[in-house]
């Protein structure tokens, strides 16, 4: 899991360096003592780039919310907590994943956008790899990840401002 956070931390701050854009992406470290809201945070004046990400890798072609989430001391479920903390901030919210299939077998990374998420969240068990095929795929260039678009003006977070296209 630390790795795939990693790597979508340097893929956002690739992104926003091959870009010129003004943003900077970093991991939240977890400890026993600080509540750890989501995995990753982007800090940037650009409020497309205003964002909150949690990240998951797992095995297998379907997340689940009972699984691979967890509840709080307090029985909060990590959905409800990744929320509210986005309501808080006025972050707009992603849930990444990295689908891994094995040795041998290339892995899969999709950004899907939080609002979707809540779509799925308490009306099915969990989310289908179909289902994050149709969102933002990130790009395998060897062990690294790309948002696609990189050399064009295709925005996978965001869709562009008025003066550009």
């Amino acid at each position: 899991m630390a790795n795939f956070e990693r790597d979508i931390t340097y893929c956002l701050n690739r992104f926003f360096s091959h870009r010129q854009v003004h943003g900077f992406a970093y991991r939240l470290k977890q400890s026993m003592f600080n509540t750890q809201y989501v995995d990753v945070l982007v800090d940037s004046l650009d409020p497309r780039y205003y964002l909150a990400i949690e990240c998951k890798s797992i095995s297998g072609k379907k997340i689940y919310f009972s699984q691979h989430f967890h509840s709080d001391k307090n029985n909060v479920h990590q959905i409800d907590s990744i929320t509210d903390f986005i309501r808080k901030t006025g972050r707009r919210g992603f849930l990444a994943v990295e689908f891994r299939f094995g040795a041998g077998r290339a892995k899969e990374a999709y950004l899907m956008p939080w609002e979707k998420v809540l779509e799925y969240y308490g009306n099915v068990p969990g989310i289908p790899l179909d289902d994050f095929r149709l969102c933002c795929t990130l790009d395998r260039a060897g062990e690294e990840y790309d948002l696609p678009g990189l050399d064009t003006n295709q925005y996978p977070l965001a869709p562009p401002t008025d003066g550009e296209s």
